[in-house]
């Protein structure tokens, strides 16, 4: 009676999907079944994996039964890391296509601090919160599809993370550490998806992360061996509307608002101020945030660029983001959704951003530690990049992410710099322009601004499944 109990009729399911998936369990991984998760109720039953060769880190996942999704396998959970004080919470959902076969995706939103409940619910998952939160609605363009994806909230205090003593990260190297356990455990927890395709994807702050993290994957591939997690089949990463190179992207807010490359609505008065002082920001944020990391310097480097750039945007009465608001915080807050998604108590209320923490990676200076060579190192590597930018975007806008792009120095860069963008369509329309040489792709989308997926659902989804099919967009 008590086991009958404790197994709910949820975790009978999942029982019998891991005993599937995984007949034979590998000597160095240790899998154990728990009656509680983040409550006493026996419905938060749970499965906890943990592997020799990374021994501070452990995953846990329950099945999340019709949660967004009711026509596919659902999973929540937590990586454990420091030996248990930081966790990190995931949600899973299978392919609506064929899970067995189909690649993986993991998900980033930016900030840093940034929930990526906000790609789940708003973007690109497989449903999107009803107006005022009180439920979900079926997505039919989510990118599960064709596809297995996972949203992680990451670093520590994003979205339903915490830490139990108040630890926190403040670099993305630091990061890059946790978000390697999380896919190498979630491999050994899922085996059944182990050597399938990977592709990290992400926007805004996540165009910083993504090509470190990507690296770090790569590196430690290089030292796995019979005694460790297997390696992780890495096959491409996608930052959207990316903060990747920050001084590529200051100069572009001029561009923005002051020429025909952008939308030149501002004031004349005002565009005239940054391009007189336009040349002094350039090169006092270079030599005080890139060259030397004066963290004073910097930080009086940036409030005079913000000075100079930000009258000018407010001028034209645009958002920045050209965003849309839903109220994810409030849908997730709900003791319900809470209890069905096995979060902790001990997050006491869900943030779609964490200020406090990404004040803290400001402090570090971690955006200008700039990520375009990890991106040339990647592709020196096999592995293929996509970047992709809505054009309405501002903040974070095709301008800037342009420049970069076409600067990197990898073994295609001449000829890359010499292919022209070329009109790429979908349903017979224009999506937006690309260009692909090698592995390397760069492709804006038109009528979509910070948040692509979520302005052109149609169009992004597209997107993805021709590059997972064969990385072209053409």
């Amino acid at each position: 009676m008590a086991l009958r109990a404790i197994l709910s009729l949820a975790w009978v399911t999942m029982l019998a999907v891991v005993a599937h998936a995984n007949p034979d369990p590998d000597p160095h991984t240790t899998q154990t079944y728990h009656s509680g998760f983040a409550s006493t109720d026996p419905s938060q039953a749970y499965f906890s994996v943990q592997v020799d060769s990374v021994p501070s880190h452990s995953l846990r996942f329950r099945p999340t039964p019709s949660f967004c999704d009711h026509t596919v396998k659902t999973f929540s959970g937590y990586l454990d890391a420091g030996y248990g004080s930081k966790h990190f919470f995931f949600y899973f959902f299978e392919s609506r296509n064929d899970p067995q076969t189909d690649d993986i995706v993991i998900w980033l939103n930016g900030g840093p601090g940034c929930s990526s409940a906000t790609g789940l619910f708003m973007e690109l998952g497989p449903c999107r919160v009803t107006p005022g939160g009180n439920g979900t609605e079926w997505h039919p363009h989510s990118w599960n599809t064709n596809a297995n994806v996972i949203f992680l909230d990451q670093p520590i205090g994003a979205g339903f993370s915490y830490a139990d003593f108040g630890q926190t990260l403040d670099t993305t190297d630091q990061a890059a550490v946790d978000f390697h356990a999380f896919v190498a455990l979630f491999f050994e927890a899922f085996p059944s998806f182990q050597g399938r395709p990977l592709h990290i994807a992400g926007e805004s702050y996540a165009g910083r992360m993504i090509p470190v993290f990507a690296s770090h994957i790569v590196d430690m591939n290089r030292k796995s061996t019979a005694n460790t997690t297997a390696p992780i089949n890495l096959a491409s990463v996608l930052i959207g509307n990316g903060l990747t190179d920050v001084v590529s992207m200051v100069p572009s807010y001029y561009d923005m608002v002051c020429t025909r490359a952008g939308f030149p609505l501002a004031p004349i008065s005002e565009c005239v101020k940054i391009q007189n002082q336009l040349p002094r920001c350039i090169e006092w944020t270079k030599a005080s945030c890139v060259d030397r990391m004066d963290e004073i310097s910097c930080k009086a480097a940036r409030d005079f660029c913000m000075a100079i750039m930000y009258p000018a945007l407010f001028a034209t009465e645009r958002n920045v983001y050209n965003l849309a608001v839903v109220d994810i915080e409030k849908y997730l807050n709900r003791p319900e959704v809470r209890e069905l998604l096995g979060v902790s108590p001990k997050v006491p209320h869900f943030q779609g951003c964490n200020m406090p923490l990404l004040l803290t990676f400001e402090e570090k200076l971690d955006r200008y530690h700039t990520s375009p060579p990890y991106v040339a190192q990647l592709l020196e590597r096999g592995i293929d990049v996509l970047v992709y930018v809505g054009k309405n975007d501002f903040i974070c806008n095709h301008i800037g992410n342009y420049k970069w792009a076409n600067a990197l120095e990898w073994h295609g860069g001449d000829a890359f710099r010499k292919e022209t963008l070329q009109p790429w369509v979908v349903d017979g329309e224009v999506a937006g322009e690309a260009k692909t040489v090698g592995g390397f792709t760069f492709a804006t989308i038109l009528d979509a601004g910070h948040m692509a997926p979520y302005d052109r659902p149609v169009q992004t989804l597209a997107m993805l499944q021709r590059w997972m099919a064969d990385r072209r967009l053409l």
